[in-house]
């Protein structure tokens, strides 16, 4: 019997691979393609790079973690990096290779929105069909159903066929057939891919609700967002695990190599020694709303005499590196004009948090305007989520305020038909 601290999700030393071939279906087709494999292998027949046969590759090396109970894990990495294929190994859509993977509880699993519907049947019947897919009792559907047509705010369309349906119609329904299985495991792979920003907003809540109940939920998105503010902890997925933690390191380790941008130690005359964002009390903190007052406080260390520097601060969009602000100051507007070696300097970056709901991460750096070197440059310096409930997207907060001017009464159809005849005579 399992214990009841067990975790409820184990992946140990999972490896899967795949062939980078497409299937045959031909005997024509077939022959050259073995030839080919033949051709590749190396003398003796030994195997490719891999230690695989053929053309063979592994897409999963030597994965491990653990998910507590009632906790939410964020799969992240790049596109191909094996993020579905642990969440198919996960749903036994697949088989792994090597190492072994345990569940202990009663899993729903949101892999592809709308799998399961059958194109020619109505909405109604399809979350009939979906939720028995899922293994919910004909009865559980029926004392459920005006709930999950309620979530997925389909009812008026529900009788037409899904072919009929648009992708987000067809992502609503889908999910809301899952977020009403009660399960113990929730499986999500990009459901936030689709769907307007409200019910993606409902999406979140209703996952976040499942975290209360103490439903264990792994999670799998490029919204780097969602999963800073949905997940306690991350793994970075690049076909071995690159990096495992609490969400938000795990984020900015993924964010940093992604930039490429960071200028390697080589003995250069200024170095930065760290960087911090505090709010505008002072404390160190890594979230925000919209207009708030922040600060990056950044520590230089100056290793040779410098004089005519600029002093860099930039503002990017984590889901995909959009550059929201990239600004520079001159070191006569921060209040030097030279520095000796062995100077060090803390620096006060003042800002308005002027952005919309999202991840970002800050940059500074340090350039020699005489020969337009970068003598240093961290990025990220600090990671940034901005919290704001009335924003759909863009990164601009224009600080809207609606206000109302005039509410009053249209006349009615007969009392304008009779103003219209008065004027005739």
């Amino acid at each position: 019997m399992a214990d009841a601290r067990d975790p409820p999700v184990r992946v140990d030393g999972v490896w899967k691979s795949f062939s980078r071939g497409r299937p045959h279906d031909s005997l024509r087709d077939l022959v050259p393609s073995l030839m080919r494999r033949l051709a590749r292998r190396g003398p003796g027949g030994e195997a490719n790079p891999d230690g695989l046969p053929g053309d063979r590759f592994w897409a999963l090396r030597d994965v491990s973690f653990d998910v507590a109970r009632g906790e939410a894990l964020g799969i992240i990495g790049r596109n191909g990096a094996g993020k579905s294929t642990m969440l198919k190994l996960l749903t036994r859509l697949l088989r792994a290779e090597r190492g072994r993977i345990a569940l202990d509880g009663r899993v729903s699993a949101l892999i592809e929105v709308g799998a399961g519907f059958h194109s020619d049947l109505s909405g109604r019947e399809n979350i009939y069909l979906h939720g028995a897919i899922l293994g919910m009792r004909r009865r559980e559907i029926a004392r459920k159903f005006d709930a999950i047509v309620a979530f997925a705010g389909v009812g008026e369309f529900l009788d037409l066929p899904v072919k009929r349906f648009s992708t987000g119609m067809n992502a609503r329904l889908g999910f809301s057939v899952a977020a009403h299985l009660d399960p113990e495991i929730l499986l999500v792979d990009e459901v936030l891919s689709v769907g307007d920003m409200a019910f993606q907003e409902k999406c979140v809540e209703r996952m976040n609700a499942f975290k209360r109940q103490g439903v264990t939920i792994l999670f799998v998105s490029h919204n780097l967002q969602a999963v800073a503010s949905l997940c306690d902890r991350a793994v970075w997925l690049d076909g071995a695990v690159r990096a495992e933690g609490p969400a938000r390191e795990v984020l900015e380790k993924y964010v940093s190599p992604s930039e490429n941008r960071r200028l390697p130690d080589q003995g250069a005359e200024v170095r930065i020694l760290s960087a911090e964002l505090r709010d505008g009390g002072g404390a160190p903190h890594g979230e925000a709303t919209p207009g708030e007052a922040m600060t990056l406080r950044v520590r230089y260390a100056v290793r040779a005499p410098l004089a005519d520097l600029t002093l860099g601060f930039a503002v990017y969009r984590s889901l995909d590196n959009l550059t929201v602000y990239d600004g520079h100051v001159a070191g006569e507007g921060v209040g030097f004009a030279d520095l000796a070696a062995g100077d060090e300097l803390t620096v006060d970056f003042h800002f308005r948090c002027h952005l919309t709901r999202g991840q970002y991460h800050l940059a500074c750096g340090v350039l020699h305007n005489p020969t337009r070197r970068h003598l240093a440059r961290l990025v990220p310096a600090a990671m940034l989520t901005v919290h704001d409930p009335r924003s759909w997207d863009g990164v601009a907060d224009l600080a809207l305020r609606p206000a109302l001017v005039e509410r009053g009464r249209a006349p009615s159809e007969s009392g304008a038909a009779q103003a219209s005849g008065s004027g005739e005579r």
